[in-house]
């Protein structure tokens, strides 16, 4: 072997260690707290991210429902966490995230003193929920409170148990928050038939993804935008504004893995995750 050689096969050594590191990294970035059991009921170290590092729309935490925060149990999945409590307050990575935290306020009865406290949430390898903490653990006193006598309301809401999902592609021009002719097309036969549920639809929650490509910054906007766009579509077909919420969610929760690969194979390889969730309550 000619030194050429020996230098060109250094090369693709190191690339190839280069790859599997930033896999790992890649992998283990959702998690901060250490050696999280594969069925989620405990860690070798929890470790708790510093408050200030909320993203920016969770900036100084959030007051929880209080009756929603006390349905919190093992085996919910992460779509029914966050109908409950919301999506994380933190950037919690995009693959292997087995942990969600957030920073909720809660406000003394007669006071307005305030007791900010942060909130864990671990899940095993089949991503549902399994242990829960709190910083400080008192916090989890506040949640001990007796409840209010539930008022008698029929029917009660029941929320779509699968998401209509809406390729982005097929909605938007690529990097584009402008719906196309085509996208209002099948908008147009969603709102139809939101409109046939009349006084039973109560609420309409719209996600919008993108692909890992770009920032994370720019990517929640994008996705933030997208999410609006097709909200602000629905109320001018007639569906009450007050009904429908939208949010961005960018890069999270991807339903495709793609190895890297040439930009146009991989932009192909990455449509799934360029998504709009529309997620409807009704009452049965």
């Amino acid at each position: 072997m000619n030194a050429i050689e020996g230098i060109k096969n250094m090369r693709a050594s190191l690339k190839g260690i280069s790859v599997v590191s930033l896999a790992l990294a890649l992998a283990a970035c959702g998690n901060i707290s250490h050696d999280v059991a594969k069925d989620g009921r405990s860690a070798g170290e929890v470790v708790w991210p510093a408050v200030g590092e909320v993203t920016p729309m969770h900036k100084g935490g959030t007051f929880p429902n209080l009756s929603n925060l006390r349905l919190m149990r093992s085996g919910l999945n992460k779509q029914q966490v966050s109908d409950l409590i919301g999506y994380p307050h933190f950037s919690e990575g995009i693959w292997g995230v087995r942990e969600w935290n957030y920073v909720f306020n809660f406000r003394k009865p007669g006071s307005d003193e305030v007791t900010v406290c942060q909130y864990k949430v671990l899940f095993d390898d089949d991503k549902l929920a399994r242990s829960f903490y709190w910083k400080p653990e008192a916090c989890a006193d506040l949640l001990k409170d007796a409840a209010p006598a539930p008022v008698p309301v029929a029917p009660a809401p029941v929320a779509a148990r699968k998401p209509r999902v809406l390729s982005a592609d097929a909605l938007f021009a690529f990097d584009s928050a402008e719906l196309a002719p085509a996208g209002k097309g099948s908008l147009d036969e969603m709102a139809r038939a939101l409109r046939d549920q009349g006084d039973t639809l109560r609420s309409v929650r719209i996600v919008g993804y993108t692909d890992r490509l770009g920032s994370d910054a720019y990517n929640r906007t994008l996705s933030q935008r997208r999410a609006e766009a097709v909200k602000g579509y629905l109320v001018a077909q007639g569906i009450p504004a007050d009904r429908v919420t939208a949010e961005g969610l960018g890069e999270a929760d991807p339903v495709k893995g793609c190895e890297e690969a040439a930009h146009g194979q991989l932009i192909a390889c990455l449509a799934p995750n360029r998504r709009v969730e529309v997620w409807v309550t009704g009452v049965e």
